[in-house]
């Protein structure tokens, strides 16, 4: 499997003119502040359907990482998915990471966050968390990231220098590097072994990623993540076959899989 994306710029014109990023500024006939709600409403919601014109594009590197993924994970039993990022990117992470468990009953210590700030910024933002090179190295040697791992990196700048030093120091420890961005030619881009490009372009919001960016990634951490499960072996016949149930609504469900499985 080519382990490089050599063409993360296909998404500019043949011209060479330079890919929206998610800095910029829509033309003043989408400021939604100057709209009534329902047009605003309309616009947030075309705004985001652009995550899957840049998720269709991406399908082949996305490919590629969710199969080196599970490459690396089913060669032991002790291997880790570890979710690195800062703000928005990093609560999207953990909201991916956390449902595994109860979804496909994958074992919580082959989890980890690697989190901007810590734990306690996933409610409220920590001043300067993302800008700490240093931090992110020491945590990567904390958590002992090694050969068996799989390291994704989520930054939809793709410049959060948290997520791009965690993503080098685990590439150097020999773990399998993701690294999902929303603007092209970037350093996590540059420095993670699969690089995936979500070139989602302008926000409604200009530079607010938890709209458009932020959709994107997290439908493509969907992708990720389920992808390996299934080949895990954990969905038989399109059901969550090891799906761990932990409330009154969870055991029906468990039951009527069972059901379904025995008769299969």
């Amino acid at each position: 499997m080519t382990p490089r994306n050599t063409d993360r710029n296909a998404t500019n014109n043949a011209a060479g003119a330079k890919t929206a990023t998610t800095e910029d500024t829509l033309p003043a006939d989408l400021h939604i502040d100057r709209m009534t709600p329902a047009r605003a409403l309309a616009a947030m919601l075309d705004n985001q359907a652009h995550a899957l014109t840049a998720l269709k594009t991406a399908l082949p590197a996305i490919e590629h990482a969710a199969i080196a993924a599970y490459q690396r994970l089913c060669q032991s039993e002790t291997g880790r998915l570890i979710y690195v990022g800062a703000g928005t990117s990093a609560r999207i992470g953990v909201q991916d990471g956390a449902e595994l468990l109860p979804t496909f009953n994958w074992p919580d210590h082959r989890v980890e966050f690697l989190i901007a700030g810590g734990s306690s910024a996933l409610l409220r933002a920590v001043e300067n968390a993302e800008d700490d090179a240093e931090t992110a190295a020491a945590q990567i040697a904390t958590i002992a990231v090694g050969h068996d791992d799989v390291v994704i990196g989520l930054a939809a700048s793709g410049s959060t220098v948290f997520t791009t030093a965690a993503i080098a120091s685990a590439k150097q420890a020999g773990a399998v590097t993701i690294g999902i961005a929303n603007n092209p030619e970037t350093a996590l881009l540059a420095m993670a072994e699969y690089p995936i490009l979500l070139a989602t372009g302008a926000e409604i919001i200009a530079g607010s990623t938890r709209l458009q960016a932020g959709t994107a990634q997290k439908i493509c951490l969907n992708l990720i993540s389920n992808m390996i499960m299934v080949k895990m072996g954990f969905v038989v016949d399109g059901m969550m076959a090891e799906m761990v149930p932990t409330n009154a609504k969870l055991r029906r469900r468990r039951a009527e899989i069972d059901a379904n499985l025995s008769r299969s």
